[in-house]
């Protein structure tokens, strides 16, 4: 959805561009043209046989073809193929034109329009760096190419003026560039603040209403479970769903109203075998080996203890649930020059394509038929708040590797 609607906007904002850019090149070609070839030498008597040289006539007649066929192309949908269309013929008509005039002749180079000057200066309008290099090298290489034929070095200053004139063109581009790219970061924050209001509005809403019956249900099931130990094999599967349920409860009542972080000194190995313990069970159950490696004495960590366990429960879980049928998960604890803490969870699981890692934390994404997506979104939340990273990498296949980076003293400590 987001993409067609940038996609729509894209081809509106080039087929603006596109329709100034006809507008403007033709006006000032033609009126140039006139003016130089037909106005100025005519009012110094120059006789009217005389008035242009070249292919004569046959420049207009071939640019009013390219632009007969820019405004098909434009009709027909294939705006981004335009700019390149004019650039391109321009090139080769005006290198014929140059050819058939200079050819043979004892005259010096002294030819030109000064709508180059608007093909280099208006490349920034469409934002685009190939069509810059494009234009830039076009015009460059034509005029060093008709120097080269015609044995004339005044071509020259045109090509010291082109080079001049592009050098300011690309500063524009590189500026609406940058322009470009904060507009569309301040817009995706945006988005992703009114998603997330959204959300904790719903979280609030719905996650008081289902906490309490919840609670009920699972006391009320592991009651008969212990009085009918033997009659019944499907609650511990009822406890188990009921246990996830509350788990996603959970998410959406920290999205709905995060926690205030306490920062007090904790111990990552403790942190670690706590996450170890709590898992388990779920990893036993689906053959899955946990192999942890700590690099030498750590540090302690400034850090909320209860919501970093919540970080590893949930990278933990990730990863054993992406192995189906046994498996092995590698965590690596190490010092990061002195002042950081990775903690590595590498599996060897299914993996993750590459253009879904870069919406991992995005609300309700997931690639799990059953996920909700909240668990990541809350992992990510809880490390950026411990002003941490977390970086994914990963290959279909072979699995995945996620690294938590936090730094080991929090500056509001220090």
């Amino acid at each position: 959805m987001k993409e067609g609607i940038q996609t729509t906007k894209l081809i509106f904002e080039e087929k603006k561009a596109s329709v100034l850019f006809l507008w403007l090149f033709n006006l000032i070609f033609f009126s140039w043209d006139i003016f130089y070839y037909y106005f100025r030498p005519y009012f110094n008597g120059a006789s009217l046989n005389d008035l242009r040289g070249g292919l004569g006539i046959w420049v207009y007649l071939l640019l009013v073809g390219v632009l007969i066929l820019a405004i098909y192309y434009i009709k027909a949908g294939n705006i981004y193929i335009v700019k390149y269309l004019y650039i391109i013929s321009f090139l080769i008509i005006d290198i014929m034109d140059n050819l058939v005039r200079y050819m043979g002749s004892t005259e010096h180079f002294a030819t030109g329009n000064i709508v180059e000057v608007l093909l280099i200066l208006f490349t920034p309008i469409f934002v685009n760096k190939r069509y810059f290099w494009t234009v830039t090298i076009g015009l460059i290489g034509k005029d060093l190419l008709l120097g080269l034929i015609l044995g004339d070095l005044n071509v020259l200053m045109p090509v010291l003026i082109y080079i001049t004139i592009s050098a300011l063109a690309y500063i524009l581009l590189i500026r609406f560039y940058s322009y470009i790219n904060s507009l569309t970061k301040v817009y995706d924050e945006l988005r992703q603040k009114e998603k997330l209001a959204v959300i904790g509005q719903m979280a609030a809403a719905i996650g008081h209403e289902i906490r309490n019956p919840l609670s009920s249900l699972r006391g009320f099931t592991q009651l008969q479970q212990e009085r009918y130990p033997n009659t019944n094999d499907y609650y511990p599967i009822m406890i188990q769903e009921i246990d996830r349920i509350n788990s996603i409860v959970n998410d959406l009542m920290y999205i709905g109203k995060p926690r205030v972080i306490h920062f007090e000194k904790a111990s990552i190995e403790e942190i670690i075998a706590y996450t170890l313990s709590i898992t388990q069970q779920q990893a036993e159950r689906q053959g899955v080996i946990v192999e942890t490696t700590m690099a030498g004495p750590l540090p302690p960590l400034d850090c909320d203890e209860k919501q970093l366990k919540q970080v590893f429960i949930n990278l933990i879980k990730n990863a054993i649930e992406s192995m189906h049928e046994s498996g092995r998960i590698k965590i690596k604890v190490n010092v990061l020059e002195k002042t950081k803490m990775s903690v590595s969870i590498k599996d060897e699981g299914c993996g993750i394509p590459d253009e879904n890692i870069l919406n991992i934390g995005e609300p309700f994404f997931t690639t799990k038929s059953s996920g909700t997506g909240l668990g990541l979104m809350v992992t990510n939340q809880i490390i950026k708040e411990h002003l941490g990273e977390l970086n994914i990498s990963s290959e279909l296949g072979k699995g995945t590797r996620v690294e938590v980076v936090l730094p080991i003293i929090h500056r509001q400590r220090k």
